[in-house]
């Protein structure tokens, strides 16, 4: 029977938001020192009436809340949930980034945790310089390094930067290499959180093969977070679903993955998901869903495939000339980068009526990223609307094998596909 390598009893994280000061660190270091003296403090006066700059009370987020997981030797766990459900945080408490409010969580062995671009790098030495200091913090030495410093690089296909200082990496340069470096030094857990979107499709099918690898030949540990479910299938044998902090279910990678979609349809207009924007109410969607071409629900595409948006509304006042646009943002800088829009229909519709639109374009003029969606619901020529949700929980994610950069907005085609 395979031994427990990870076991998490009653884990509780709390952040702290607050408090927040006056505005510069030069006015919160008088405050502070004015109370350790006992005195008045001297700010308080002086932005009373200015509310912009009030000193607000702290608030606390509860990240994670009585977590309790037990996961086992070579185990594949994929970790899935919408964005701030706390997968994260657990992750930074297991790589020993962030310490728990209440609760254990034992680990049995060495951890190797990718995280974010750049993990674990000092940005002003070699990759060469990097790998042997990452070895050393394993508890390598630097015999055992030399044994896979070969194929690290290899790997990574670095080979010909090895010696150049990793701040003159790419963001794709740094990921291969750190991946490289985790895998390949022997951890007894491997801890990868949603850095592979940042890679080509060629390097994540490499970096899947790996994981995979190194769980059933060598009985290593993997703990991957991805909002690309296509991967999580592909890799995990299990998985654990996050929603507010709390797991809310674990099993079967395709079950899990049922679960989460279903959770996502069902809380995408209560404001749990997507952000509802309240309009005249005069007609509502209902819901929304992203597919392909074979009716399949998916957030991942790579470039060059046709997406569809399922989209069903409900009409509670009558309404003319009644549109559709939808938004593709960066989720970054949130700036647009293409916008669709459909008349639904030029006659009046009267309360009561219920219908579905599907809404058809193609990603070949996109590049490899991440895009929230953003869809509105409205009148032709009226003013405001009837209704508007600001995501749908789970962002789009568009990966490439061939890289082509799009410059700007992308003047984007699509059709209304009838129903």
């Amino acid at each position: 029977m395979p031994k427990t390598v990870i076991e998490i009893e009653h884990l509780y994280k709390e952040y702290r938001l607050g408090l927040i000061g006056y505005g510069t660190l030069h006015e919160d270091l008088q405050s502070w020192w004015a109370r350790i003296q006992g005195k008045e403090d001297p700010n308080s006066k002086l932005f009373s009436g200015n509310q912009s700059r009030h000193r607000k009370t702290s608030d606390h987020i509860l990240a994670l809340n009585d977590i309790n997981l037990t996961v086992k030797q070579g185990e594949r766990l994929g970790i899935i949930g919408k964005n701030g459900a706390g997968k994260t945080t657990l992750l930074k408490i297991l790589s020993r980034i962030a310490s728990p409010t209440k609760g254990t969580a034992r680990i049995n062995g060495r951890v190797a945790s990718l995280l974010a671009v750049g993990t674990g790098f000092h940005r002003e030495l070699t990759g060469r310089e990097n790998i042997y200091i990452n070895g050393s913090i394993l508890g390598l030495r630097n015999f055992e390094i030399d044994e896979r410093f070969d194929e690290i690089v290899d790997f990574a296909g670095v080979e010909q930067f090895i010696d150049t200082p990793v701040k003159r990496y790419s963001s794709g340069m740094y990921i291969r290499l750190g991946f490289a470096v985790a895998a390949h030094l022997d951890p007894d857990v491997l801890i990868v959180d949603e850095v592979l979107a940042v890679g080509d499709a060629e390097f994540q099918k490499k970096a899947i093969g790996k994981m995979k690898n190194v769980s059933k030949e060598q009985g290593r540990t993997v703990l991957f977070v991805s909002h690309n479910m296509q991967m999580i299938e592909a890799l995990c044998n299990q998985t654990i679903l996050f929603e507010k902090g709390s797991i809310v279910a674990k099993g079967k990678s395709p079950e899990v993955i049922l679960k989460y979609f279903e959770m996502i349809r069902n809380s995408s207009f209560d404001g749990a998901t997507g952000k509802r924007i309240i309009g005249d109410g005069r007609a509502k969607f209902s819901e929304i869903k992203l597919t392909d071409e074979k009716a399949h629900e998916r957030f991942h595409f790579e470039i060059g495939e046709k997406i569809r948006f399922l989209i069903e509304y409900e009409v509670f006042e009558e309404v003319k000339n009644l549109k559709i646009q939808i938004d593709l943002l960066s989720e970054k800088s949130r700036e647009p980068i293409a916008s669709l829009g459909h008349n639904l229909s030029s006659n009046p519709l009267k309360a009561g009526h219920k219908d579905k639109a599907v809404i058809e374009f193609s990603t070949e003029k996109f590049q490899p990223q991440t895009i929230e969606l953003s869809f509105w619901l409205g009148q032709e020529g009226v003013k405001g609307r009837c209704d508007a949700i600001d995501g749908l929980g789970t962002p789009l994610l568009l990966t490439s094998s061939s890289f082509q950069r799009a410059v700007g907005f992308i003047n984007l085609e699509s059709r209304l596909i009838p129903q």
